[in-house]
């Protein structure tokens, strides 16, 4: 249950005003379809996150012992720094979505945009440090859903009366949290 609790709260807070948010703003105010787009954002993350928590396992399989708890550690540290840098859409990914449909529009373009974008390297760490594949792909893909769904379903409005830069903060902080905790247990130096 923690292995899902963790990779929920971390994905959750990390994605507020992440790329991927500021798309699903987008794509709710072009198509103003909500429910496809949802569909198409829970398919695309299932898919993305499930192939990030396997490479994940089989990383942690392949480096073992203390250099993955190091790696790991530095990870997840960066990852909050990385949070603090609020994310853009390039003109180029908002050009390819005008040109389909609200469902394939969002399942691609939420695929794509994903690659290589904090959810998706923090899902591969959370995989790596928990060995769960299947945990950390459902806890990453409902904190990706609890933080679009909203922002689907509300557009412009919640956008509007979210403080982005205080929930950026409580990301950095957790992940900042969660790389010294396993930066404290890889030099011995846990308490617990």
């Amino acid at each position: 249950m923690e292995t899902f609790l963790v990779s929920t709260g971390v994905v959750a807070l990390a994605e507020m005003g992440d790329k991927t948010q500021l798309l699903a703003l987008f794509l709710a105010a072009r198509f103003r379809r909500p429910w496809p787009i949802i569909l198409g954002i829970l398919l695309a993350t299932v898919a993305n996150h499930g192939v990030a928590a396997l490479l994940g396992v089989a990383v942690a399989d392949w480096l073992k012992g203390d250099i993955l708890n190091w790696i790991l550690g530095v990870g997840f540290v960066v990852m909050g720094l990385w949070t603090l840098k609020p994310d853009k859409l390039e003109e180029g990914e908002v050009a390819q979505v005008r040109r389909r449909d609200a469902f394939i529009a969002t399942l691609v373009a939420f695929f794509l945009v994903e690659i290589g974008d904090k959810t998706q390297i923090a899902t591969v760490a959370l995989a790596a440090r928990f060995q769960d594949v299947f945990h950390v792909t459902l806890g990453t893909t409902l904190g990706m859903m609890l933080a679009n769904v909203p922002a689907v379903l509300l557009g412009g409005f919640v956008a509007d009366k979210l403080p982005l830069q205080a929930l950026r903060v409580g990301a950095a902080v957790v992940f900042v949290l969660f790389g010294a905790v396993v930066l404290l247990e890889a030099a011995g130096a846990a308490p617990w």
